[in-house]
C-alpha cells in the first residue's frame, strides 16, 4: 500500500504560467476583474488624501462646512469602493471556480486515455487527492491569492510613490527598512515552497491508503487487520502532520518577523514625523496621510509575505497537475486507420509475438507466441497461473504493444489500428467483474450507451441474469454500489457477461468469466456460447475444462509459450499438461472426460 516516491520539488514561481492558459477563454472576465482591482485600489490609495484635507481643513481649521464636503466626498468613495469590491470579488471568485473545474476537466480527459500501465506507477488513490486536492489548493490561489497579490503589489506601488511625494525624507526611512523586511521573505519562502509540496504528497498518501482499505473492507475484517491498518494509518496522519507543522513553523517565523519588521519602521515614522509636526516643517494632516500611507505600504508588504507562501503551495499543485497532463502513452495512436471493418466475425492471428511489461523489465512474460483464430471460430486459452494467457488480452486490446512479432486482426495490424476502432470490434468480460454505482440497466449498457430496454432485457435473458435481475426490488433498475456491492460474485459476473453480450462484438474475449458461477448457471452460459458460436469469433480462458471441451481448439500455454494446441480429445492424447490438467479436474468422473 506504498505511495510512489517523491519527486523533485521545482523552486519556481513560474509552475504557475500552466495553469495560466486555462484563464484564455475567459479573459473578458480577467479584464472586469482587473479593472474593478485598479478602481478598488485607486479609491484606497485616495482616501490618505481624504484623511490630510479632514484633518487639515476640517478639524484644524474648524470650517464645519469644509467638514462636510469632505465627508461627503468619503460617503462616495466608500461607496465607490463597496462597488468595486462586490465586482472584483465576484468575478475572480468565479474565474477560480471555473478555471478549477476546467482544469479537473482536462486532467480527467487526459488520465481516461493513459494506458493501464500508467497506473501501476502512479496509484489511483493518489491521482485523485491531486484531481480534487490540488485544483482546491488552485482554485483558491486563482480565485483569492491572485487578486490579493495584485491589489497589493498596486497598493504597494501606489503607496510608495504618495509616500514620496507627501514627505521624501521620510520616505526614505521606508524604503531603507525595504530590505530588510523583505529578506526573511526570501528566506522563510524557500522553505515553505519545499515543505509545502511534501505537504501535498503526504496528504495524497493518506487518502491512497485509506481508499485502498476502505474498498477492501470485507478482507480486512475477515483478517482481523483493522489494528494493524488503524496503526498504520496513524503513522502516515502523523507523518503528514510533522510535515504539515514544519510548513506552519516556517510560514509563522515569517509572518512574525514580516510584522516585527513592520511595525517597527512605523514606529521609527511616527517618532520622526512628530518631530517634524513639532517644528513646523509638515501639518498634522500630513502625518496623518503619511502614516496612513505607511501603514498601506505596510500592510501590502504583510499580504504578498503570505500570499508568495500560498503561490508557492500552488506552484507544487501546478506542477503535480501538470505531470498528469503532459503524462504520454508509449502506445503510438495511428491518425487514420482502418474504419470499414467486415461485418462478419473476426479473425485473429498471432505471429511470433513477445512482451515484456514495463514495470517488470527483467521478465518476458510471452515468447513467440503464434496462434489464429478463424472467423466464428471458439478458441479457449489453458496452462496454469502466470502462463500468459491474460497478458494475451492485454495486447489484443491494445493495452500494450508487443515486444517482437505482430497481432492482426482481419489481416490488419493492431499498431495500425485506431484504439477507439479497435476496441469498438470487441467485448471483454474480465476476471474479476467490474461494475459502477448506478443502475444494473446502465451497467449493462455501459458499452453501447443508446441501448433500449427491449435491448437490455435480452443482453440479460443471454447471459441467463433476467431471473434474478427481475427478482429485485426496481428490477433492471435497481441500484448497486462501487464494484457491485450487494450482489452475489455469479451475479456479478452474469451482469459483465449481459454487458459484453449487448455489444453485439465480433470478438469476445472471456477471462474466466464463469469461474464465480454455480454448475447450473455454468452450463446456461455454456449454451449462450453454443447459440454465440458462427455469429462472433470467442476466445476464452479458463482453468474449469468443463467450460472449454466444447471449444473448437485449445491452445496450451505454459511459461509464456505455445506447447499444444488442438481439440479436447487430441491434447488428451498427445499434451502432457493438459491430460494433467484434465486428470486432476476430472477424476471423480474421469471416464466422461479422460479417455
Amino acid at each position: 500500500m506504498d505511495s510512489i516516491p517523491d519527486r523533485p520539488v521545482s523552486r519556481d514561481l513560474k509552475q504557475l504560467a500552466p495553469a495560466l492558459r486555462f484563464l484564455r477563454p475567459y479573459l473578458p472576465q480577467v479584464l472586469g476583474a482587473s479593472l474593478a482591482l485598479i478602481v478598488t485600489a485607486s479609491v484606497t490609495l485616495s482616501i490618505g488624501q481624504g484623511i490630510r484635507y479632514l484633518v487639515d481643513d476640517g478639524f484644524v481649521a474648524g470650517s464645519p462646512e469644509l467638514l462636510t464636503e469632505t465627508v461627503g466626498v468619503f460617503a462616495l468613495l466608500i461607496g465607490l469602493l463597496t462597488l468595486g469590491t462586490y465586482a472584483r470579488f465576484y468575478l475572480v471568485s468565479w474565474i477560480g471556480e471555473r478555471v478549477s473545474a476546467d482544469l479537473r476537466r482536462a486532467v480527467f480527459r487526459r488520465l481516461v486515455d493513459l494506458h493501464p500501465g500508467f497506473f501501476e506507477t502512479n496509484l489511483p488513490t493518489e491521482i485523485q487527492s491531486r484531481i480534487t486536492t490540488d485544483t482546491t489548493l488552485l482554485q483558491a490561489v486563482i480565485g483569492s491569492s491572485v487578486s490579493v497579490a495584485l491589489r497589493n503589489v498596486l497598493m504597494l506601488i501606489g503607496g510608495v510613490g504618495l509616500l514620496v511625494h507627501s514627505n521624501p525624507r521620510l520616505s526614505l526611512i521606508v524604503l531603507g527598512c525595504a530590505p530588510v523586511v523583505v529578506a526573511p521573505i526570501v528566506l522563510f519562502g524557500r522553505r515553505v515552497r519545499g515543505l509545502s509540496r511534501s505537504s501535498q504528497d503526504t496528504l495524497a498518501r493518506v487518502g491512497s491508503y485509506v481508499g485502498e482499505v476502505l474498498r477492501h473492507i470485507k478482507v480486512v475484517q475477515a483478517f482481523n487487520h483493522q489494528a494493524h491498518d488503524v496503526a498504520a494509518f496513524d503513522e502516515r496522519v502523523e507523518v503528514a502532520f510533522d510535515v504539515a507543522a514544519q510548513r506552519i513553523r516556517q510560514r509563522a517565523w515569517l509572518i512574525a518577523c514580516v510584522m516585527l519588521l513592520v511595525f517597527s519602521a512605523i514606529a521609527l515614522l511616527i517618532w520622526s514625523g512628530g518631530q517634524d509636526v513639532l517644528a513646523g516643517r509638515a501639518t498634522v494632516g500630513e502625518l496623518a496621510a503619511f502614516i496612513f500611507y505607511a501603514v498601506i505600504v505596510a500592510g501590502a508588504v504583510g499580504a504578498l509575505s503570505e500570499v508568495v507562501s500560498d503561490l508557492q503551495r500552488a506552484a507544487g499543485a501546478t506542477e503535480r497537475l501538470v505531470e498528469l497532463l503532459e503524462s504520454e502513452s508509449p502506445l503510438v495512436e495511428v491518425a487514420t486507420g482502418p474504419t470499414n471493418w467486415p461485418v462478419r466475425p473476426a479473425a485473429l492471428t498471432f505471429e511470433g509475438v513477445s512482451f515484456i511489461y514495463p514495470t517488470r523489465p527483467g521478465v518476458e512474460v510471452l515468447k513467440d507466441v503464434s496462434f489464429a483464430v478463424a472467423p466464428g471460430e471458439t478458441v479457449a486459452l489453458v496452462g496454469p497461473s502466470g502462463a500468459g494467457k491474460s497478458t494475451l488480452f492485454d495486447l489484443i486490446l491494445r493495452f500494450y504493444d508487443p515486444e517482437r512479432g505482430r497481432i492482426c486482426l482481419d489481416g490488419i495490424d493492431l499498431r495500425q489500428c485506431g484504439l477507439h476502432e479497435l476496441r469498438a470490434q470487441v467485448a471483454f468480460v474480465p476476471q474479476d467483474p467490474v461494475l459502477f454505482s448506478g443502475p444494473i440497466a446502465d451497467n449493462v449498457r455501459y458499452g453501447v450507451l443508446d441501448a433500449d430496454d427491449e435491448a437490455v432485457g435480452d443482453a440479460l435473458r443471454a447471459a441467463h441474469a433476467q431471473t434474478f435481475v427481475s427478482a429485485l426490488p426496481n428490477g433492471a433498475g435497481t441500484q448497486v454500489g462501487e464494484d457491485g456491492v450487494g450482489l452475489s460474485g455469479g451475479q456479478r459476473q452474469r451482469l459483465a457477461i449481459a454487458r459484453a453480450l449487448l455489444r453485439r462484438p465480433r470478438l469476445l474475449l472471456m477471462d474466466e468469466a464463469t469461474s464465480a458461477l454455480d454448475a447450473q448457471s455454468e452450463e446456461e452460459i455454456r449454451r449462450t456460447l453454443r447459440g454465440l458460436h458462427g455469429r462472433c469469433s470467442v476466445i476464452i480462458i479458463a482453468h474449469r475444462l468443463s467450460t472449454v471441451v466444447e471449444a473448437d481448439r485449445i491452445v496450451v500455454i505454459d511459461g509464456g509459450r505455445v506447447v499444444g494446441e488442438g481439440s479436447h480429445e487430441t491434447l488428451l492424447e498427445g499434451n502432457p499438461l493438459y491430460r494433467e490438467f484434465a486428470e486432476i479436474q476430472f477424476a471423480s468422473d474421469s471416464g466422461a472426460i479422460v479417455h
